[in-house]
């Protein structure tokens, strides 16, 4: 294969036609450019026949071997009748297979050699390889590779999954064990908690710079229809999907087993720190659940009335104190009609995990626009204490978060533009832009225009630890 114009080893497609090979449109657009270019009009020599059918509309990705044509502006999931785009994806991992070997001894020499490479580094006083691993783009799939990045930093929320056994489905295969498929095949026998923990257990392996969530995108397809298709999706709206089908998968168990049973077994989370949202507990909600108070009094009676509401995420300024408008007046069960009446939320119990989602889009007439104001967040030591119901009844560090994972949308709509996530593993922060994974640092962390954070609580220290 050749390549032309484009000097970019970043997000290589070939062209089915003509075998170049060139950047994807994230990167500098030549694939795409390479598409336009054989739409012009020749105006010097007439047409031949064969010239009129070449038109280089249909180009494969190097990295996921996935199909794109550009004159539908879609991705392909059907072959031609002699399976000659299958045969083209088996050629294609024929070669990164037989070079697989000789490149990885020779990128170990390279950093085994070179003391500036940023995959390494001094702990300790001894040399750690980066062991990171990147999530390939399946087509606008940004969104679901920063949420995936930020949960697999989630210490106690990943182990988890990872230490759960494989789940073997009624054909007698392992879930998901497949290459290359098309979305339309009709294979209802699918496990999103089985494909969500061999994602996690590729992503800190070491063994690959980056991996190919086919499957797991192949059962998001299944059970979650909002999410069909390659456009752009929105993260934090995938995140609440992801979470919800995990923690119903994960409560009606797998071969008539329910593993909530192996919550209690394995996970080490105890009963005062499950918050149960539509039935039984699961690690879902044992970590990412708190308790929120619905408190709302008349303003003509002074009456009270209370509720209490599990959440998953903190979102806008819940505990701020709002008077409801006409339209949402309250019936005062004292005064037995409808009442002027303010609202508050207080915090009643914090989740171990704590996230925030920041509002960075809003609706105007026709359009939904992003707010890109810059918002400062601390690192370590978010104080939530103020926002408890009983702050006199949590300990000294219990209310007490550091970050461990940001992701961030770049661009001005939430339709369009691209996500990426940060976040921190063993000590060391981490830029995790879809395959390519960096070493970064607490100073770009904390200057980027974050879209969801994610917080961890503070482990209070034991007694020995004190000493």
């Amino acid at each position: 294969m050749k390549k032309q114009v484009c000097r970019s080893n970043k997000s290589p497609w070939v062209c089915l036609t003509c075998s170049s090979v060139h950047c994807g449109r994230y990167v500098n657009g030549h694939a795409k450019k390479h598409y336009e270019d054989a739409q012009i009009p020749l105006t010097n020599h007439k047409k031949t026949e064969k010239q009129e059918k070449v038109q280089h509309t249909v180009c494969m990705d190097c990295s996921s071997y996935s199909t794109y044509c550009y004159r539908c502006d879609d991705f392909v999931v059907n072959d031609t009748k002699l399976g000659l785009v299958q045969k083209v994806r088996e050629h294609l991992q024929n070669l990164e297979n037989s070079a697989f070997t000789a490149d990885r001894h020779r990128k170990r020499k390279l950093l085994e050699n070179s003391s500036l490479n940023s995959k390494l580094l001094k702990v300790n006083g001894s040399t750690t390889a980066l062991c990171a691993t990147g999530l390939r783009n399946l087509g606008n799939t940004c969104f679901m590779n920063a949420i995936l990045q930020s949960l697999s930093n989630i210490q106690q929320f990943c182990c988890y999954f990872k230490e759960l056994p494989a789940v073997e489905l009624r054909n007698g295969k392992t879930a998901g064990r497949r290459t290359y498929h098309t979305r339309s095949q009709g294979d209802n026998n699918v496990s999103l908690v089985e494909e969500f923990r061999k994602t996690l257990c590729a992503l800190w392996q070491g063994s690959q710079t980056a991996f190919s969530p086919e499957s797991l995108f192949y059962v998001v397809w299944k059970i979650m229809p909002n999410f069909r298709g390659y456009q752009q999706q929105d993260a934090h709206e995938f995140m609440r999907y992801l979470l919800d089908h995990l923690h119903l998968e994960l409560q009606g168990g797998f071969n008539g087993v329910s593993r909530s049973v192996i919550l209690q077994e394995n996970s080490g989370l105890s009963a005062s720190n499950k918050c149960c949202i539509n039935g039984a507990s699961t690690v879902v909600t044992a970590i990412f659940g708190g308790i929120l108070q619905n408190e709302v009094n008349c303003l003509i009676c002074g009456t009270e009335s209370r509720k209490f509401d599990p959440f998953l995420d903190c979102l806008r300024s819940f505990t701020d104190l709002e008077e409801l408008d006409e339209t949402e007046l309250y019936m005062c069960h004292k005064c037995k009609k409808k009442q002027k009446s303010t609202k508050k939320f207080w915090i009643q119990k914090l989740p171990k995990v704590l996230c925030l989602h920041l509002k960075r889009f809003h609706w105007t007439a026709y359009l939904r626009n992003k707010v890109d104001t810059y918002v400062e967040f601390p690192l370590r030591g978010l104080d939530m204490k103020c926002y408890l119901l009983e702050p006199e009844n949590s300990g000294p560090e219990s209310c007490l978060y550091d970050l461990a994972a940001v992701v961030v949308h770049h661009g001005s709509g939430v339709g369009s533009g691209h996500y990426t996530a940060y976040a921190t593993h063993e000590g060391r922060w981490f830029h995790f832009n879809d395959s390519t994974v960096t070493l970064t640092d607490e100073e770009t962390v904390v200057k980027a225009k974050a879209y969801i954070l994610f917080y961890v609580e503070r482990q209070a220290k034991s007694g020995s630890d004190k000493l």
